[in-house]
């Protein structure tokens, strides 16, 4: 793993949740997202890292039956949404520091 990619996997975590916080996500949707951003994720990179967050406690998820298909959603529990506020105030800090 390139160290590119180690330091954006944990920019994408943090965009996972935050969109999470918002709305129920699934995974089309937020490779989607996240290429608006810049990021380029195949399935085989971001799937792992949704099952990740929900291993972690960060995310939950429940299936739905969409025109036929089954697709998981996944929201943001509160553990997600306590680590969620501890990363936007760590990267507060940072952005003041060196964008002075």
């Amino acid at each position: 793993m390139t160290l590119n990619r180690k330091f954006f996997l944990g920019f994408i975590r943090i965009h996972i949740l935050y969109h999470a916080q918002n709305e129920n996500i699934y995974g089309v949707q937020m490779m989607d997202a996240l290429s608006d951003h810049g990021y380029k994720l195949s399935p085989g990179t971001l799937y792992p890292i949704l099952h990740s967050l929900e291993q972690e406690g960060f995310l939950k998820s429940q299936r739905k039956n969409v025109k036929g298909k089954i697709r998981k959603y996944y929201t943001i529990t509160p553990e997600g949404q306590k680590v969620l506020q501890e990363a936007i105030g760590k990267l507060r800090e940072l952005t003041s520091e060196i964008i002075e």
